[in-house]
């Protein structure tokens, strides 16, 4: 009886796991309100403000994915979940897609039932440290204490690259990156390791930020990026070509400054761009004009960066290696045509 209840549950919960990954944009439609699930708070990602209005790298992608599918990028309930939450509320169904400061690994690419659909920041796990130990290196962490958060890519990247370098260290352990990052900042850790970019963000809200440097060494390659249930390709395609609308609307020069006078543009790739000729929205099932109103509503990828962690933001981080593809940067989309 106890093996076919238990068979019972695990069929009960394919089930659910199948259901839940066809016709997410039917369903999105139907609600009318996109379910996209964020951090419990990374400045610069997805973070809510004094009046409680979600602001964000991260949180752009859920408002153009809203704007896309509902032509609103306002209709979005914001879900926030910790590390260890992000992956089952996804599986469940109980969010339609996962924004979250998560890295595209092969294991969660392949093992998980989940589908990355693009690369909205590239990254690099480095350490923060307090200036006045004056260290110059990781490698000077021998036998330190080092914050973490638990269930991370950041945990694994730790433990292989002391070992690799014959270092030791004692790990201490957090459900959040802002709970590491405080005890780092209150002194119960010698360091805080996380992804730089999420690392930054949090600096600006220690009690001494100049006191705080991150040490020279990135550890290694963290691929951020937006995550659907796999088994929904109508979803994985709406999703994806949201982020690329945002990419080649900067690389053709419109924003959402300047969208409208682009309609009236004879450049056949802001034509494509913006609805008025291609391909439009037939292939994704949504409306024509599901671009326009990305970028309209949210704007392009590089008002997206610059106002959430680039120079127009506390962050001030550089475009680095995230600038356009035809600007050294890695960022590339596939042309909408």
């Amino acid at each position: 009886m106890k093996k076919t209840l238990a068979t019972a549950i695990v069929m009960s919960a394919a089930i659910s796991g199948l259901a839940a990954a066809e016709g997410t944009l039917e369903a999105v439609k139907a609600r009318g309100v996109l379910q996209c699930g964020v951090t419990s708070g990374v400045p610069g990602f997805s973070v809510p403000d004094e009046q409680g209005n979600w602001k964000g790298l991260d949180v752009d992608v859920c408002r153009s994915v809203a704007a896309a599918t509902l032509g609103d990028a306002s209709k979005v309930k914001y879900i926030p979940l910790t590390a260890k939450e992000r992956f089952t509320a996804l599986q469940s169904g109980e969010i339609d897609v996962l924004s979250r400061v998560t890295t595209w690994t092969q294991t969660r690419d392949t093992q998980l039932g989940l589908n990355f659909t693009g690369v909205t920041y590239y990254d690099g796990q480095g350490f923060l440290v307090k200036k006045e130990l004056g260290l110059t290196s990781v490698k000077e962490l021998d036998g330190a204490t080092v914050c973490v958060q638990s269930g991370t890519t950041t945990e694994l990247n730790l433990s292989d690259y002391f070992r690799a370098n014959g270092l030791t260290f004692t790990p201490v352990v957090f459900d959040t990156n802002e709970q590491a990052a405080t005890s780092f900042d209150t002194g119960r850790c010698d360091s805080f390791t996380t992804d730089l970019s999420q690392a930054y963000g949090l600096r600006t809200r220690m009690s001494d930020p100049d006191a705080v440097v991150a040490l020279p060494e990135v550890i290694s390659k963290e691929p951020l990026g937006p995550v659907v249930r796999q088994g929904d390709d109508q979803w994985f395609n709406v999703v994806k070509w949201s982020l690329y609308a945002m990419l080649n609307a900067e690389e053709l020069g419109v924003s959402s400054a300047n969208v409208d006078d682009m309609k009236s543009s004879e450049n056949p790739n802001i034509k494509r761009l913006l609805g008025v000729d291609g391909p439009k929205g037939k292939g994704l099932d949504i409306a024509d004009d599901w671009s326009y109103q990305i970028i309209k509503q949210v704007g392009n990828y590089a008002e997206s960066f610059d106002r959430n962690v680039g120079k127009d933001s506390p962050l001030k981080i550089d475009r680095g290696i995230n600038a356009l593809w035809n600007q050294g940067g890695f960022q590339y989309a596939p042309p909408m045509r």
